[in-house]
């Protein structure tokens, strides 16, 4: 299976595992196994982790939920990413920093295959670009996890075109994890998302509510956009949110961290909408406060 049919297997939304964990709702592996199970019953297949989350434990909680789920592995895709790597004790580190050596990639994904309890990963993300990425020798290390049959594809997280372009030279980039929300706006404008649709690249959202619900006090202006929008689509604020980021071609997939069963069942309810264009706009001009030049 070649990476651009894996990536049409990735379910829109895509759920973020990072709150699960130790960051988070701190779950027992039997509130894993719950979690995991009423997603796949809304039909949210794809999970994304990276080694980092938790301090480097919410891959084996989850993994150990997994397990005992008793779901087949072939109904649900795997997502983590690496090369983030954060002062720890139990790792010998002093200093955060990224590391994208040979074996620092090598190892990092046969650990997250060990701790997920899985034989490969559907898709893994490097996590940042770091200043002193040697493109040749990640190149290396992703076609030997290729070739393993220990990723199925590989993309990238928070790359820009730029650094894309050296990357894609050796290796098919499928995916782009970017922050993308109405609130983090600028990937529709600074060619993040024009490079994803010129080079058949899934872009994924992180945060893509982007933490506006967390303010209850919005200008009148935008408060009006969402009220009025929220009627005329029959949706919830962070439905209408997500319904906003799928308007776009590129076909953007949210990454959703909640871990409250009803607000899954919202974001699935934005998948159906057909944003009107104009509505759109209205949208992105109630928030910036403008319109478009």
């Amino acid at each position: 299976m070649n990476s651009k049919s894996i990536t049409k297997k990735i379910s829109t939304p895509i759920q973020g595992c990072m709150t699960w964990g130790k960051w988070g709702a701190n779950f027992s592996t039997k509130a894993y196994q719950q979690q995991i199970e009423a997603c796949l019953d809304l039909g949210i297949a794809t999970f994304d982790h990276a080694d980092i989350y938790g301090d480097y434990t919410t891959e084996a909680a989850f993994g150990s939920g997994f397990k005992a789920s008793g779901i087949s592995r072939e109904s649900v895709q795997f997502i983590s990413k690496c090369g983030i790597a954060l002062k720890n004790k139990s790792r010998d580190t002093q200093t955060n920093h990224y590391d994208y050596t040979y074996q620092y990639i090598i190892n990092s994904v046969q650990r997250s295959l060990e701790e997920l309890q899985t034989d490969y990963l559907d898709l893994l993300l490097l996590h940042r670009p770091s200043p002193l990425m040697d493109p040749i020798e990640i190149q290396q290390a992703v076609q030997t996890l290729l070739d393993k049959g220990y990723i199925k594809s590989f993309g990238l997280s928070n790359f820009t075109p730029s650094q894309t372009s050296i990357i894609q030279q050796k290796l098919t980039v499928s995916a782009n994890q970017l922050e993308i929300s109405l609130k983090a706006n600028e990937p529709f404008f600074n060619g993040d998302l024009d490079f994803c649709l010129l080079h058949q690249i899934t872009p994924m959202a992180w945060a893509p509510l982007g933490g506006i619900l967390g303010n209850q006090s919005h200008p009148l202006i935008l408060e009006k956009a969402f009220v009025k929008l929220e009627k005329k689509y029959a949706l919830s604020r962070d439905a209408l949110l997500l319904a906003w980021l799928l308007k776009h071609p590129a076909g953007i997939h949210p990454v959703i961290g909640t871990t409250q069963v009803a607000r899954y069942k919202k974001a699935i309810s934005a998948i159906a909408i057909d944003f009107d264009t104009e509505d759109w706009f209205y949208l992105l001009a109630a928030f910036r406060g403008h319109d478009i030049p």
